[in-house]
């Protein structure tokens, strides 16, 4: 009797879990930056929409480090409209990075996580890799009647 009231107890709690985040449908709750330059922010709109009977507030949209930026909407967000949370991020050391912005939704419990990842390369690497330096390479020619030396610079 104990495992079926255990059993019960865990679905009805897992229903109710999921049907409390059904207030709000992300159109995508991770997003990719691929490969960006060092000390260029970059940021990114996660879309979504009310699909709840009722107004909705983003109560908040907490970062899981200070080089990420949320910002949410301040106002209530009423049935069927959709908005955006907004996530900046500055790239200021090169590396991989992954990073979360939790989301709280007024009278939901669980919150939402939202991520966003990619790669930050140095500014000088990242400018190498789009733009090939000129090159240039010096000859040196011998006269063997006057042993004199004539340097020729040719571009590649």
């Amino acid at each position: 009797m104990k495992a079926i009231l255990l059993i019960a107890f865990t679905c009805t709690f897992a229903l109710f879990a999921t049907a409390q985040n059904a207030a709000v449908k992300f159109a995508k709750e991770e997003h990719d930056f691929g490969t960006i330059k060092q000390n260029v922010p970059v940021t990114y709109d996660f879309t979504f929409t009310n699909t709840s009977n009722a107004p909705i507030v983003i109560e908040s949209a907490t970062a899981s480090c200070g080089c990420t930026t949320p910002t949410w909407p301040q106002t209530p967000i009423m049935p069927g409209k959709t908005n955006v949370i907004k996530a900046g991020f500055n790239a200021a050391s090169p590396a991989p990075f992954t990073k979360d912005i939790t989301v709280k939704i007024q009278g939901v419990e669980l919150p939402v996580i939202l991520k966003i990842k990619g790669t930050v390369v140095a500014a000088t690497q990242a400018t190498a890799t789009t733009k090939p330096a000129a090159t240039s390479t010096t000859v040196a020619i011998e006269k063997k009647s006057t042993k004199k030396v004539k340097k020729v610079t040719k571009a590649h």
